[in-house]
């Protein structure tokens, strides 16, 4: 099921993403002791996360962690980890938890059981997972042209982009479907068509259906024709 909410522009659907976030967040934290909140990485976030970082919350009872990464050292530019430091850390009280994907191993195969157990150790399950949306309909760091049902049982799975330059390390489809709340950002006219015609008419091929079929809770929509 998705709720879709539309905005005429970034900043007002920045707020509108942000006060969401903060009430799932406060909600869950009425009934649990600690929250974990999935965010992306890609150009939109540098809108949405300080809106984010802004509200008040108890960020000392919440643990950050990505919805994929890319296989780069954490202050090179394209590093998720980097983006959502220099966005929404950085904002935040010192004591944030933040739980990175990236390891020193060199290779991100070699890297899948210390992921999955960093990720093991979190609130399960995850509480609130912010995704984008690719205009070829992947979420996190899963793309068209993969199998989901050999997605691997670990709660994160090694990626090799269509057109990429580095190896990706994603969220796996499980972890993120289990998710207490999902919320997906959707940016531009093609993203937001794209939404409309999978709505209607399910595509098996595109992994945004993969994570509707299977979606433990409904997923909020913020889109705007604005990129």
């Amino acid at each position: 099921m998705i709720h879709r909410h539309a905005y005429p522009d970034i900043e007002s659907l920045s707020q509108g993403f942000a006060d969401f976030a903060a009430t799932t967040l406060k909600n869950t934290l009425t009934r649990k002791p600690q929250a974990t909140l999935v965010v992306p990485g890609g150009s939109t976030p540098r809108h949405y996360l300080p809106a984010l970082a802004k509200c008040q919350l108890p960020w000392d009872r919440i643990t950050i962690t990505l919805s994929d990464e890319r296989w780069v050292d954490v202050n090179d530019e394209q590093s998720n980890e980097q983006l959502v430091k220099k966005y929404l850390m950085a904002h935040l009280l010192p004591n944030t938890s933040f739980v990175g994907l990236k390891t020193q191993h060199e290779n991100p195969f070699d890297a899948v059981d210390t992921i999955h157990q960093r990720l093991d150790q979190l609130p399960l399950p995850l509480s609130l997972t912010v995704l984008g949306l690719g205009e070829d309909g992947h979420i996190a760091s899963l793309f068209p042209g993969m199998n989901p049902e050999l997605l691997s049982n670990h709660h994160c799975v090694v990626v090799a982009p269509p057109v990429a330059p580095s190896l990706r390390v994603s969220l796996s489809l499980k972890i993120l479907a289990e998710s207490e709340h999902i919320a997906l950002v959707v940016t531009g006219k093609n993203k937001r068509l794209l939404l409309d015609r999978l709505n209607g008419h399910s595509d098996s091929g595109i992994p945004l259906t993969w994570l509707l079929q299977r979606a433990s809770s409904p997923i909020t929509v913020f889109e705007t024709n604005t990129e």
